[in-house]
């Protein structure tokens, strides 16, 4: 791929294109991956009314959570990552096996230390596989002195036909944060958890691997995550969805947020250290039930008295 790193940051659009309709798309300010397709079919839900205006977080896709799950006092919501303008480190790249791969940066600058007076280096490197995209986070301390904690999300958006419809496993006995039911601590009895109503849950010390079934095209997400060690599910439903401006009133029954993150207990990091993080996105096809289904008898059974 000829682009040049430079050229592309002139823009704010980094596309990763992997041949056969297969691409993702991320935008700098962010760094939020506003598109994942395979085979030509999105991935992602992105708000039809999201903002594309560099001064708030874009409405979907994966935006990057950092330094700050939720409210936070010292800034905005979320921390500052996913409205800081990110460096291009490395232009799209095409490996030796096809796949393609790029690295984004992000450093502290006058408008983090005023907000959050640490140093900082964040690399994120993406890499678009056939049907799998992956994330690798490293997060360093410069400092010679100081430590920081923070946390890190994230903050994935799957587009779906009908959030009814879907299943996520590897939750069962979780405990979890229900912040629909004022921080309240439950744990999780459900085989599968299942989404009917307004839910923003903080699912703590889960499985390194997740299932959503009923995703695009009836198929199924595979989320493998390492040194994510919390899971959030969130669906704003009717009424919260009517509280967002950049969020369109009908659209809830067309995403599920299933994030990976640091959110319950801050990763603390020495001068010195780094820490690192990843995520696997896969998705593939769903056997037909059929095929696990008894086969029926041609024969006709007699009947019982």
């Amino acid at each position: 791929m000829a682009t040049t790193a430079a050229a592309m940051a002139a823009t704010s659009v980094v596309v990763l294109d992997r041949g056969n309709n297969t691409t993702c798309t991320i935008n700098l300010h962010g760094a939020t991956v506003v598109s994942w397709r395979v085979n030509n079919q999105e991935q992602l839900f992105v708000s039809k009314l999201a903002s594309f205006d560099g001064k708030k977080a874009i409405r979907g896709g994966i935006p990057f959570v950092f330094p700050q799950f939720g409210a936070w006092s010292f800034g905005p919501q979320h921390g500052f990552a996913r409205i800081t303008r990110w460096h291009l480190e490395r232009a799209p790249d095409r490996l030796h096996n096809g796949d393609v791969e790029a690295i984004f940066s992000l450093m502290d600058n006058e408008f983090t230390r005023s907000i959050w007076n640490y140093q900082f280096r964040i690399t994120y490197r993406l890499i678009l596989r056939e049907k799998e995209l992956h994330f690798h986070i490293g997060v360093y301390n410069p400092s010679k002195e100081l430590s920081f904690s923070f946390n890190m999300l994230l903050h994935t958006y799957l587009k779906v036909p009908d959030v009814r419809r879907c299943q996520i496993t590897g939750l069962h006995g979780c405990h979890f944060i229900d912040k629909t039911r004022e921080n309240a601590l439950y744990q999780e009895g459900r085989e599968v958890v299942t989404v009917n109503e307004w839910t923003d849950r903080i699912y703590q010390h889960t499985p390194q691997e997740h299932v959503i079934t009923n995703v695009v095209s009836g198929r199924k997400m595979r989320l493998h995550k390492y040194n994510f060690p919390d899971t959030v599910i969130w669906n704003p439903w009717i009424d919260r969805s009517r509280e967002m401006s950049d969020f369109g009133d009908d659209e809830f029954p067309n995403m599920l947020c299933v994030e990976a993150g640091n959110v319950t207990s801050p990763v603390i990091l020495l001068p010195g250290t780094a820490f690192e993080a990843s995520q696997i996105l896969q998705q593939f096809k769903c056997p037909y039930d059929i095929i696990n289904a008894p086969k029926k008898s041609k024969k006709k059974s007699k009947s019982r008295s």
